[in-house]
């Protein structure tokens, strides 16, 4: 490729040293060339967000008859940028050739909110339809009169409109108004296709990404450069402590690293990092820095982690409640119990975030892979004293994160070292970096009990669940300018489910009970895909497992018995009869085999949508290792806008969660993370991976909701039911690493 080339200039020891891997990158200028449009170009020197009362703010038409939809979600590789542009297609009576999309940029695409709760589909394809529903309206009105026609005689096909019975008569969308706004207003009002006549939404349309990603020539953000640009690198503690205790300096020797030319040591209170001209320069910089940190024994370490837990003082709030829990209870035919314990798991990028900023006196460009470009933007600006208008954010994709991993961070600690530098950085956190300092998927405690009656049927349900509070504050912030840590609270992801947690059943009794724990004794937390959903249903569909096991039943034809939603019934059942379950009672197949099969089955969600997952697992008793051989998994997301985006993302989701049960869990001393890396962090290996079976179950009759993460908690209970059906024993606690395998086997 043209616009390729090397970066960095190595001397050859230190280039054997980094593992003999030719670095290149490409340059910003031609990467952004690349995908200017007419459209963008005018509006790239405007400070966002457009007026989303306006039609020219999400999409345009050019002259040779294609469209740039604008749209202000992220593309983190689930494809939710093709299915929009899939939504924007059918109103427009357009191919998907003839539709694309610009990357996200505060002066170029509207404030649709973060990228977060699998919300891209759910709460962009409204917007993108209707706006393109009235552009298709006002490009008719506009064909009327070009062709001395009524609008209702007026048919269109691949934004040609002619006039029915008459097709030489006609004229296209770019003929009508060719790179020129339409300049009307937004107003919701024009009637969009019923699903009935869908031709392109609800198909499995090819992603727009994919080829440019298989050929090697997509623009991942670690590929850019700017001009004139320093390296950098920040310098922490190997592993980060108590969210409110931060990191505190004692001393910083510069005249450690006096042996590396141009590399420089820049500070603002307890932000340190290095700067130099060659990236190599900086990564030894900052390795050989000397700094000496305060540190303070204030976690209680991963072993001691949900003893801690449970014994905090907590604000307690009940949640949902009906019915007498505890007289129904007392007249049960069997009560089972169930604890759960779930740890703090890593984002675990496979590249580690990166971000470049050129800060100046009365200006900033921050590139980065936020989930959120305007939200990032009003912090940049209150941290770097800018005006808000002044300070420009462009997304471009990383290596994939599924929740708020250190994207962020990375982002305003570059803008601190460039406004810093008086230069622009490029800086990439060293794989320690984005292992020590995330924001780690939440742990979480939790007890369940639950009941049955003589007949097979739930009467009584309760969960409690302990879980502290997410992080508010970066640590880069922390550091630089003292901001005290901060507590984020009101999420609905940050506290017990009710859709999880006995919400698909027919329960007339049920209390759920929220025990909420200060974050700032714990580590950062913050959310990871489905957070804390797979510990909630770890130990809420063990319970109910259980009641079918005391019940002499089937789980599944239990499970079938104790639902009356027709949608939870539908995920169910699809799950089941892809993988052809055949009903017995479970752990009845119980023997001296050194190596033991398992089946098990579950249910749950995220937010919003329906999960259902069958697991076929192996329990190999003598080593305590735990393989995850095939897992089925369903989803019911409402209306499908591209079912093979969705089968993606189930597979995606299988396979995550087999790992986060089997292997993930931070771990960490009083002081500091200790998991560091891929061999203290290990995650599921290629040849370990399951077969998966993904289910779609299409509803054209619902609004279109998340399936980026609404399997997850259905698949992490189907493994841990089927652990049971393996051995006849219940874990409390995963991931089932050889030793706790080992430990619950022997009693």
């Amino acid at each position: 490729m043209s616009n390729l080339h090397a970066t960095t200039q190595l001397p050859r020891r230190d280039f054997l040293k980094a593992g003999g891997a030719l670095v290149v990158g490409f340059s910003l200028s031609d990467a952004l060339a690349a995908q200017e449009r007419p459209a963008t170009a005018a509006r790239g020197s405007v400070a966002g967000p457009p007026d989303p009362k306006r039609i020219d703010t999400w999409l345009a038409i050019h002259a040779d008859n294609t469209a740039t939809v604008f749209i202000g979600f992220a593309e983190l590789g689930q494809g939710a940028s093709t299915a929009l542009l899939q939504v924007a297609a059918e109103e427009l009576d357009l191919d998907m050739n003839q539709v694309t999309s610009v990357g996200l940029d505060t002066n170029v695409t509207p404030n649709q909110g973060g990228t977060y709760s699998s919300a891209s589909i759910q709460r962009g394809s409204p917007q993108i339809r209707t706006a393109a529903a009235e552009a298709r309206l006002a490009l008719l009105q506009l064909a009327s009169k070009k062709l001395n026609a009524p609008v209702e005689r007026l048919t269109v096909s691949k934004g040609v409109v002619s006039v029915g019975g008459s097709p030489e008569k006609s004229v296209s969308y770019g003929e009508l108004v060719g790179d020129k706004p339409f300049d009307i207003p937004f107003t919701g009002s024009a009637p969009v296709k019923p699903p009935a006549a869908y031709k392109v939404a609800g198909t499995n349309a090819v992603r727009k990404d994919i080829p440019a990603k298989v050929s090697g020539k997509y623009v991942y953000l670690q590929h850019l450069r700017l001009p004139g640009m320093l390296h950098g690198r920040v310098v922490r503690p190997r592993g980060q402590g108590a969210y409110g205790d931060g990191a505190k300096v004692l001393s910083v020797d510069e005249g450690s690293i006096g042996n590396i030319p141009g590399a420089r040591v820049v500070r603002r209170g307890d932000f340190v990092g290095v700067v130099a001209e060659r990236e190599w320069d900086a990564v030894r910089a900052a390795r050989q820095l000397k700094v000496t940190w305060d540190t303070k024994a204030i976690l209680p370490g991963s072993d001691r982690l949900h003893e801690k837990m449970r014994a905090e003082k907590t604000a307690d709030r009940v949640l949902l409640e009906r019915g007498d829990v505890t007289g129904a209870m007392g007249h049960a035919a069997h009560v089972a119990s169930q604890i759960g314990r779930g740890p703090y798991q890593s984002h675990a990028c496979f590249a580690p975030n990166g971000a470049l900023a050129d800060v100046k006196t009365d200006s900033a460009l921050v590139i980065c892979s936020t989930q959120d470009c305007y939200g990032l933007r009003g912090t940049l600006a209150r941290l770097l004293g800018l005006p808000e208008e002044k300070v420009r954010v462009q997304y471009y994709e990383s290596s994939g994160t599924y929740g708020h991993s250190c994207h962020d961070d990375v982002a305003e600690a570059a803008a601190f070292l460039s406004q810093l530098a008086g230069k622009p950085v490029r800086l990439q956190f060293m794989r320690w970096d984005e292992h020590g300092w995330d924001n780690y998927g939440p742990a979480h405690v939790g007890e369940v009990r639950a009941a049955v009656d003589a007949g097979g049927k739930i009467v009584a349900y309760q969960y409690d669940g302990w879980q502290h509070n997410w992080c508010a504050v970066e640590t880069s912030a922390q550091l630089a300018l003292g901001t005290p840590a901060a507590q984020w609270r009101g999420s609905m992801a940050q506290q017990v489910s009710p859709l999880t947690c006995g919400g698909m059943y027919d329960i007339p009794s049920l209390r759920l009970v929220n025990h909420e724990i200060a974050a700032l004794g714990y580590l950062k937390g913050a959310w990871l895909r489905s957070p804390l959903d797979l510990s909630f249903a770890f130990a809420s569909e063990q319970a109910i497992d259980q009641l079918a096991y005391l019940a002499e039943m089937d789980p599944y034809e239990f499970r079938q018995r104790n639902i009356t939603d027709a949608r939870w019934r539908g995920v169910l059942d699809a799950a089941a009869q892809a993988a052809q379950w055949k009903p017995r009672r479970a752990a009845s197949k119980l023997s001296s085999a050194k190596v033991a099969s398992g089946r098990g089955i579950g249910l749950g969600t995220h937010l919003a949508s329906y999960g259902g997952a069958v697991a076929e697992i192996e329990v190999h008793k003598q080593t305590g290792r735990v393989a995850v051989k095939h897992l089925y998994g369903a989803i019911d997301a409402g209306f499908a806008v591209n079912p093979g985006n969705i089968e993606n993302q189930i597979g995606g989701q299988l396979v995550q969660t087999s790992s986060r049960m089997l292997l993930e869990e931070v771990t960490f001393s009083t002081t500091n993370v200790t998991s560091l890396d891929w061999q203290s962090y290990p995650i599921l290996r290629f040849e370990e991976c399951p077969e998966v079976t993904p289910v779609v179950v299409q509803r054209l009759d619902q609004k279109s909701s998340g399936a980026g993460e609404e399997v997850m908690a259905a698949a992490a209970a189907a493994i841990a039911n089927a652990f049971f059906d393996a051995t006849g024993v219940r874990m409390e606690q995963y991931p089932f690493t050889p030793p706790r395998v080992l430990a619950a086997l022997r009693g």
